[in-house]
């Protein structure tokens, strides 16, 4: 009988033969179970294989966290870094103000009073019933004198619309106090928002963007 035919009966014959008899479906599992895991091996891998999920899992959650909290380091530095920047910037520019608007009025005193007989005040002042801001405070202005012409004058790095206003504010609260009308107001500033310099025309207040720019005619009253 050739092998072909042999394997082919074997095929139609062991389904039968292993039914009926026990010895060889013992025979045939010690046969081939060498080549295949039991159940008891087959669920050893399979929990061998959860537990390495698992370890890799919490491993992967371990360095996220890590990583997590790095970032979070990173960025509170960052954050007080820029608060930090921030503030000094914040400083620098109050004093670069400061020192631009008093540079401002030294210069405006000294064009001024060499050019023309005036006199030029910086006077500092008292609100006690907080007429100007809406509580007490201190009221600053510059003050122009010329041959009994009062200017009152707003000397500022920069000039907003909220700023325009309380400088008209102030001039009025000068002239209730010192019962006398300004002949003019007048500010001073490189940088008046536009919303400022509408203000200004409103209220009839001259603006300037440099000291050099204030006309000699301005001075020409007697």
């Amino acid at each position: 009988m050739e092998t072909q035919q042999l394997t082919q009966l074997i095929k139609q014959e062991l389904p039968e033969i292993l039914r009926q008899d026990q010895e060889m479906r013992q025979w045939v599992i010690d046969l081939t179970q060498k080549r295949y895991a039991d159940k008891k091996e087959t669920e050893s891998r399979f929990d061998r294989l959860l537990d390495e999920l698992r370890r890799d899992r919490e491993e992967q959650s371990r360095k996220w966290e890590e990583n997590q909290a790095v970032i979070k380091t990173m960025l509170q530095d960052i954050q007080a870094l820029s608060r930090k920047h921030d503030s000094t910037i914040g400083a620098l520019g109050a004093r670069w103000g400061l020192y631009t608007e008093q540079s401002f009025r030294n210069a405006l005193k000294g064009i001024l009073t060499g050019s023309f007989d005036v006199e030029v005040l910086n006077v500092t002042e008292f609100d006690d019933e907080g007429e100007v801001f809406g509580r007490p405070d201190q009221i600053e202005l510059d003050i122009i004198i010329l041959n009994g012409t009062l200017i009152l004058a707003e000397i500022k790095s920069s000039m907003s619309k909220s700023d325009m206003y309380a400088f008209e504010r102030k001039a009025r609260f000068y002239e209730k106090r010192h019962k006398r009308q300004a002949d003019r107001l007048l500010v001073i500033s490189p940088m008046v928002d536009d919303k400022a310099r509408e203000v200004a025309q409103k209220l009839g207040i001259e603006v300037y963007s440099y000291v050099e720019d204030v006309p000699p005619e301005l001075f020409a009253l007697n």
